[in-house]
């Protein structure tokens, strides 16, 4: 970006994002420090420890770092935001030999950046995204994930079919109400390779997941009808996986 070029406000046909706050900022440079294109401070940050470690490591990548109250003012739709992070989008695959969570249409941004910080949480670093879905270089994604976005791989499928046919060796668990497992019982997840696919925030899966790979429920209390969709994965994620953590102090 030059200095000529003008910092716009996000839209998603941008060939750039940015971070909001100091701390998902950290996480661009430290995770992604190639699509870093400019830091920018508010007046009120210089000065700090952080702030002098971000001016130590722009000028070690060679990038600029401009104290602009009236930028970050026009960027940041919060007031308390003292910091931004400029980068490039960048285009990332999928490992085909870890496990992967799969979201179908998810339609919320906070949502999406929660449920990348879970996932991160418990070690599961590829998320496929069915279109249409969220954007995830939105600024709301990028802040709800506190960073962890820069720290896992992603990428979007035009269809469940689509996704399927490049990743076949995994085992697919779809997460649907009328499952035809419960969570709670289900021992039959000692793979590798498997795929946990979750419907949208409102719609859940349709029924013809039901014809891919196992339906599971999680059980809960009837006096609600259904749980959170990052919930519901912090708990999948958990069950899933809590042989591997379950030595961890």
């Amino acid at each position: 970006m030059t200095e000529n070029q003008k910092t716009k406000k996000y839209n998603k046909n941008l060939n750039y994002s940015y971070t909001l706050g100091a701390f998902p900022t950290i996480e661009l440079i430290n995770a992604k420090p190639d699509m870093l294109l400019k830091v920018i401070v508010s007046t009120s940050f210089v000065c700090n420890d952080i702030y002098l470690k971000l001016v130590e490591d722009c000028k070690k990548l060679n990038v600029e770092i401009q104290v602009n109250d009236k930028l970050i003012n026009r960027l940041s739709p919060k007031d308390n935001c003292y910091v931004i992070g400029l980068f490039k989008k960048y285009t990332l695959s999928l490992n085909e030999n870890k496990p992967h969570v799969v979201l179908v249409n998810p339609s919320n941004m906070g949502n999406l950046g929660t449920i990348i910080r879970t996932i991160l949480g418990f070690e599961i670093e590829n998320l496929a995204i069915i279109s249409p879905g969220v954007d995830i270089y939105d600024p709301k994604v990028v802040r709800a994930s506190m960073g962890a976005v820069f720290n896992i791989n992603f990428q979007y499928f035009n269809s469940f079919e689509e996704y399927l046919n490049c990743f076949k060796q995994h085992d697919v668990f779809t997460f649907m109400l009328d499952g035809k497992y419960t969570l709670q019982d289900f021992t039959g997840y000692n793979t590798p390779l498997y795929s946990l696919v979750f419907g949208n925030e409102s719609s859940g899966l349709d029924e013809d997941f039901h014809n891919y790979g196992k339906s599971i429920c999680i059980n809960h209390s009837e006096k609600i009808d259904s749980l959170n969709l990052p919930i519901s994965i912090g708990i999948a994620l958990y069950q899933f996986s809590k042989d591997k953590f379950c030595n961890y102090k």
